[in-house]
């Protein structure tokens, strides 16, 4: 198993500001800085919040809860009657049922830095610990809006792929993506582009891996074939055209013969 993911809910850092009396104004600064913890020191992270009109006693006592690192012990600081702790009770419950809890555990300190979030929200790390998150993102119920559509309950996630790369690697998953183009469709005169892109298309349809290639010198598009280590170069000429033909060179032989284009492939 690669992953390991940390989940906490937006709601519970509600939960804390709402226990100091803290302005509901101030919430979204309050996740940006607390987002940074780990990235910033202690003392840091306590000069920004008190700095923003926090008092010293709501410092302390965001910075307690956001230290925990057990659900029972969230619960004994804001009662089992908050949403946020219900929320994260039952997250937890469908885990055990859907046998998935040995991926998650409880980190309150996971705070994403983006105020629109009004759910639980989680981050990804490799089980060793070793990178760091792999993706993270939450529920937002209020978010389409913002775009002109109606309000639904979402969840969505980013993906750092740095990341996943280094992962990969590590682990000796990396996919090899190398480029490997069959054809090289090239027309010898702008007025055949058209007919060009028919031969492409109908290549394509085929399943063959197609580069289309214009506007360039022929010597350009042999030496374009060469460096991706196309199969075949597919020329578009105006005589072969007319006779309903293209010429086709098969690059690691260098044979070259005529087909009628209705019958490429």
């Amino acid at each position: 198993m690669l992953l390991h993911e940390y989940m906490l809910t937006e709601n519970v850092l509600q939960a804390v500001l709402n226990m100091y009396s803290v302005p509901e104004h101030l919430f979204t600064e309050v996740c940006v800085i607390v987002d940074k913890l780990g990235k910033l020191t202690r003392e840091e992270i306590e000069k920004k919040l008190v700095t923003i009109g926090l008092s010293s006693e709501a410092v302390l006592g965001i910075i307690e809860v956001l230290s925990l690192k057990s659900l029972p012990k969230l619960e004994e600081v804001l009662g089992s009657d908050v949403e946020a702790v219900a929320d994260l009770k039952k997250l937890f419950s469908f885990a055990e049922q859907y046998d998935y809890a040995d991926w998650i555990c409880f980190d309150a300190s996971v705070v994403r830095g983006l105020a629109y979030y009004t759910g639980i929200v989680f981050e990804a790390f490799d089980r060793d610990g070793k990178l760091r998150a792999i993706c993270g993102g939450g529920r937002y119920d209020r978010l389409l809006s913002t775009f002109g559509s109606e309000d639904i309950p979402a969840c969505g996630f980013g993906f750092g792929d740095a990341v996943i790369v280094e992962l990969l690697k590590e682990k000796g998953l990396l996919p090899d993506l190398s480029r490997q183009i069959d054809d090289i469709v090239f027309p010898l005169d702008e007025e055949l582009e058209g007919p060009a892109c028919s031969v492409a298309s109908s290549l394509r349809k085929q399943g063959r891996s197609v580069d289309l290639v214009e506007d360039k010198r022929l010597k350009w598009v042999f030496k374009h074939a060469e460096r991706i280590n196309a199969g075949r170069l597919i020329l578009v000429g105006k005589s072969e055209w007319e006779r309903g033909m293209v010429r086709v060179k098969i690059l690691s032989t260098r044979e070259e013969f005529e087909v009628k284009a209705g019958e490429l492939q």
